[in-house]
């Protein structure tokens, strides 16, 4: 009877875990999507769950204390912070052009609060600069950072880059603390890290795991991309937060998961975070000119595909950036890199394809001088390019008087990862010759006449000798079509 008895305990102790654990699982759903709403009411029933019962861990085995990350997160978690902002948004109601309507209904309100949560890190206590995700604060009126002893200050916005999703803000406060910048460059997949944030709207939340990856790239809407990647836990409200590793020293900033499913269908242990080289390079930047400037090599290229290498007498599968044109004045120019060059390696990255490429060179300040090797004539080549700035703007009508009044600017990168290539018209000014054209605020334009756009610097320079009839083909919206500019 004993072990029928035993087999019948064991059934009925699972069947409870089971119930148990979804009950649990549930109240933490509830929590969670009330949580991030902003002004969701509160249930009016809450769950009771048993109370679990442990044993009660020795403090020391064979004479030595059990390791604990407690002593290294009382040193950093005061310098994680949350970060709250509200954005003013006017409602569109067509009732409210009519002034009878108005009168009888004063009281209807013309425009709502938009409210977020996301996290923060205290980088520098003297001058209170506070690093967080350009995503968090994009669009905010006002900015407000609550920190971990109860004080909530007013924040000062001073820049933000959104290719690289690094924001920077200050707080006028005393007595703070801050995370120390590791070198991220020397992390390695294996190392433990730790991710400190407000997940959820919940206040200091602490995760832990390892780097799974070092590098990432080629995730789709997320600009310049050199992700860390980790298993801890990264969630809705932790965008932001520190990722540290176990001398609590800053190693990445913590800005997406990777979850097709959803936010809510729970941690699947693909986290990303920027890493600190990178973010303390925007920094400093931002600090000094306010803006962020890049570098770029000057060359339009093209995918390298099996009949184009057999064309160049290349190997079967062999990947690269075949260099279609070398803009005039460029550093590529300057370093003899050519058409019909094959790029397979800039800084001792490997380069696959034409968007490694472009992600590197994004990463890369002005004036950086990159090694290059390349494929020519069927034998690599070692060059080195110094980078020129990028320009982030153009006078459509420096470009062509039928584009006069339109202000052209780079796509930003989340785009581009999505569309591939194109100008993003910035602005039209009203009556200008651009706008008699019927070219719109928003529009891609993605060739000419003259051929295909990949930038700013390969719609001037396909442009340089402006056709008798010029025709844009642009993407509004999700409508693409052709548009003729007189």
């Amino acid at each position: 009877m004993r072990p029928a008895t035993t087999l019948l305990a064991l059934t009925a102790a699972a069947a409870f875990g089971g119930f148990a654990a979804t009950a649990v699982n549930e109240l933490l759903d509830n929590r969670a999507q009330a949580a991030s709403a902003a002004v969701a009411p509160a249930p009016a029933a809450s769950t009771t769950l048993p109370a679990a019962v442990a044993g009660a861990l020795p403090a020391a085995v064979d004479g030595q204390p059990l390791p604990s990350l407690a002593p290294m997160l009382q040193r950093a978690m005061p310098a994680v912070v949350s970060v709250h902002t509200q954005q003013r948004v006017r409602v569109r109601n067509p009732f409210f052009d009519d002034p009878f309507f108005r009168r009888m209904f004063p009281q209807v309100p013309q425009e709502r609060i938009n409210e977020s949560l996301g996290s923060g890190v205290i980088i520098d206590a003297q001058r209170g600069y506070v690093l967080t995700n350009h995503h968090v604060i994009e669009g905010a009126d006002d900015v407000s950072v609550s920190l971990a002893d109860g004080r909530t200050l007013k924040a000062e916005f001073l820049g933000s880059d959104r290719d690289t999703d690094v924001a920077l803000i200050r707080i006028p406060a005393e007595n703070l603390t801050e995370l120390p910048l590791a070198d991220s460059g020397r992390l390695q997949v294996g190392d433990y890290v730790v991710a400190i944030g407000n997940p959820f709207g919940l206040s200091q939340t602490v995760t832990s795991g390892i780097v799974s990856a070092v590098g990432r790239s080629g995730i789709r809407g997320l600009g310049y991309q050199n992700f860390i990647q980790t298993d801890a836990s990264i969630n809705p409200g932790n965008s932001g937060g520190a990722l540290v590793n176990l001398r609590g020293e800053l190693v990445g900033i913590n800005t997406a998961s990777l979850n097709p499913q959803g936010s809510m269908a729970g941690n699947i242990g693909l986290g990303l975070a920027i890493p600190t080289n990178l973010a303390r390079d925007v920094v400093q930047q931002l600090v000094t000119t306010g803006e962020v400037r890049r570098g770029t090599l000057g060359v339009e290229t093209q995918a390298l595909d099996a009949r184009l290498a057999r064309s160049l007498g290349l190997e079967e599968g062999q990947q690269g950036a075949l260099v279609a044109r070398v803009y005039e004045g460029s550093g590529a120019a300057a370093a003899g890199l050519r058409a019909g060059d094959v790029i397979v390696e800039a800084g001792g990255q490997r380069i696959g394809n034409p968007l490694a490429l472009h992600n590197y060179e994004g990463l890369q300040p002005v004036g950086a001088k990159v090694p290059l090797q390349v494929l020519r004539d069927g034998r690599t080549v070692a060059l080195t390019a110094t980078l020129r700035e990028q320009p982030r703007s153009l006078d459509g009508g420096g470009v062509d008087p039928r584009l006069a009044g339109a202000k052209l600017a780079e796509l930003p990168e989340a785009q581009r990862q999505q569309r591939g290539r194109g100008v993003l018209v910035e602005s039209v000014a009203s009556g200008s010759r651009a706008a008699a054209n019927g070219l719109r605020a928003g529009d891609i334009i993605t060739a000419t006449t003259a051929g295909a756009v990949e930038d700013l610097p390969g719609l001037r320079a396909s442009l340089a000798q402006p056709p008798r009839q010029l025709v844009l083909l642009i993407v509004r919206g999700n409508v693409q079509g052709r548009l003729p500019m007189q």
